[in-house]
């Protein structure tokens, strides 16, 4: 997730402004962190440069759906 994006994102549930917590970067791109909401304390993840930021009851649905087998 490149920095300038901040400038755009904002917390789906309230609209609050984001907070990043970049816990790892290569070459200005946030690979692995948390966007965390100012105004309703939810937390998104960001993994390999993606943030998700679903809600969290879809996030908790998704986590619990057995993923599809690939197909190689």
């Amino acid at each position: 997730m490149r920095h300038d994006l901040m400038d755009i994102l904002a917390c789906p549930i309230c609209k609050g402004a984001l907070k990043l917590a970049a816990t790892r970067e290569d070459g200005g791109e946030v690979l692995d962190g948390t966007l965390s909401c100012a105004t309703c304390a939810e937390e998104y993840p960001i993994v390999d440069g993606i943030p998700n930021l679903l809600p969290p009851d879809l996030r908790r649905a998704m986590d619990a759906t057995p993923s599809a087998p690939s197909i190689h």
